[in-house]
């Protein structure tokens, strides 16, 4: 099993919400810095949020308020709350921790990560 499992994906209408879930496993969770990026169909990857480990978080400017990142220590997770979900939302979400340990490939770059989950896809219909 990989050290992070996203959960949470689906379908829903524009407009309407999805809470994503990663859980970790197997490292210290809350000494991590932890993520999300997402690949739309056929686009690059790309950062959606970023939560550290001293609680400092940031978001893409795309989110625009409707996005929360939050992590939960003493479960080992780290949701992703998104509202007024709209269809260019749409796109395998990643749960990730920022780090130079390894190297993660995500439409067709790659990145400095720690480790990586397999993605949970979110779908936003008209």
């Amino acid at each position: 099993e990989p050290p992070l499992v996203e959960t949470g994906g689906g379908s829903v209408q524009a407009g309407g919400s999805l809470t994503l879930s990663c859980k970790g496993s197997r490292f210290v969770f809350s000494d991590a810095d932890l993520a999300w990026y997402r690949q739309a169909p056929g686009k690059d990857c790309k950062f959606v949020a970023r939560i550290n480990s001293d609680g400092n978080f940031w978001y893409n400017s795309f989110v625009r308020g409707r996005f929360t990142i939050s992590r939960d220590n003493a479960k080992h997770t780290v949701d992703l709350q998104m509202s007024s979900l709209e269809v260019e939302d749409t796109g395998r979400y990643f749960c990730v921790s920022p780090g130079f340990d390894d190297s993660w490939h995500c439409g067709g770059e790659w990145f400095g990560m720690n480790r990586w989950g397999e993605g949970t896809i979110v779908t936003v219909e008209p």
